[in-house]
């Protein structure tokens, strides 16, 4: 075990266990305590189909050993890019833990039962914006956007808001997946699985 952390760490590095969904579990409840407005939050990298690579905060909402899931506009900037390259990276970073979990894998939409569920729970207010706003497309002004809330709101007044047919969720395969421990020295502690084609991980320590 590595000394000069912060937190003690819940993996022995020099000998991690063969199987990191646990361990990932554990890590993102460690950190649904922290005392900070988006411990779920995650930085989604995607590539566009001209080699463009573009990063952007999403909030996880939903693990499973299927992947990492999320919501969003598919007509979206990185809905866009997913359509044409799905493969992406997320990246958690907890500054009070000094704790990072890296994510790479093959990106599939999640099902039309599953973002119907997620969207129901959302605010009304929230919804109504997923049809009003044209995300990543150019907007004239604050007005505007008001304005076409405004009309979504009148649209939707006698009835549940339904989930516009561009929006859902997507889902992150776990192929491979890192833990890193900082330490205040730059030692730092990092292992890595990487997935195989039978579905087993090869684990692999790595110098900071």
């Amino acid at each position: 075990m590595s000394t000069g952390h912060g937190p003690i760490p819940s993996i022995d590095f020099d000998h991690p266990p063969a199987d990191p969904f646990p361990l990932l579990e554990d890590w993102i409840a460690e950190a649904a305590k922290l005392p900070i407005p988006n411990p779920n939050a995650m930085t989604l990298a995607t590539v566009d189909g001209s080699g463009q690579p573009s990063a952007r905060v999403v909030l996880l909402r939903g693990l499973t050993r299927d992947g990492a899931r999320f919501f969003t506009n598919r007509r979206s900037r990185k809905g866009q890019a997913l359509g044409v390259n799905p493969r992406a990276a997320l990246l958690f970073h907890w500054d009070l833990l000094d704790r990072q979990i890296r994510i790479e894998g093959k990106v599939t939409l999640a099902s039309d039962a599953e973002s119907d569920e997620y969207f129901s729970q959302r605010p009304a207010d929230s919804r109504v914006n997923a049809w009003a706003s044209d995300q990543s497309e150019p907007v004239a002004s604050r007005e505007e956007l008001e304005r076409r809330a405004e009309a979504m709101t009148r649209r939707f007044a006698d009835t549940d808001v339904p989930r516009p047919p561009h929006w859902g969720g997507y889902r992150v395969s776990l192929d491979r997946v890192e833990f890193w421990q900082g330490d205040k020295y730059r030692l730092h502690d990092r292992v890595v699985y990487t997935r195989g084609v039978e579905g087993a991980y090869a684990v692999t320590r790595l110098c900071p």
